[in-house]
């Protein structure tokens, strides 16, 4: 198969959740007129997604320039998984979609609350309580499968590491803003992932 071909398609799904992303995130800015910090998270944190947000987002770009510039971290994946991980990406443009449409106004960059935020229980949220972080390192880790590059997925799921190392701040943001309502919400949803009981 010509990689052009899935250049073509990791291109189209990658600037698809991109565009859609950051659609909501200024809408939501917009709607509210309220911009939050980043120093919110803390020096450490803010360093780790800088840098880590940095080369995130420029080894997709690096592979849809020039494969040839990420060929030391090539795989050799059977065509099969490549394909494979172009219907992940494709699913998970939609539930970039999905999860953005319900939270709404609610969507923060960082671990802080908005002022006016309703807790979102539509969606994907009613059944779990971050799936952007899920939906969000799934697409990086299906663009490693598509480009045939470990280096991309393993970025992937290092974004899932440092979101889930930030969670428990997040969450004990929600408690202080929404308190019984959001405990009794973590009751019946899961983190990252719905729970099955």
């Amino acid at each position: 198969m010509n990689e052009n071909i899935f250049r073509i398609l990791a291109a189209l799904i990658l600037f698809t959740g991109m565009g859609i992303s950051s659609y909501y995130r200024r809408k939501a800015d917009k709607d509210t007129g309220e911009k939050i910090p980043r120093k919110v998270d803390g020096s450490v944190m803010m360093t780790f997604i800088k840098i880590g947000g940095l080369i995130l987002w420029l080894s997709p770009l690096v592979y849809l320039i020039n494969p040839n510039w990420m060929s030391w971290s090539k795989i050799g994946l059977p065509e099969l998984i490549r394909w494979l991980g172009v219907g992940i990406g494709i699913l998970c443009t939609l539930g970039i979609y999905w999860l953005f449409s319900s939270i709404g106004s609610g969507i923060s960059p960082t671990s802080a609350t908005r002022q006016q935020h309703v807790l979102s229980t539509k969606g994907p949220y009613r059944w779990v309580r971050h799936p952007l972080y899920t939906v969000g390192s799934s697409m990086f880790i299906s663009f490693g499968m598509m480009a045939d590059n470990w280096f991309i997925a393993a970025l992937g799921v290092l974004a899932f590491i440092g979101m889930a190392i930030r969670t428990p701040k997040e969450e004990a943001n929600l408690i202080e803003k929404f308190g019984d309502e959001y405990r009794e919400y973590m009751k019946h949803t899961g983190r990252f992932l719905p729970k099955l009981f």
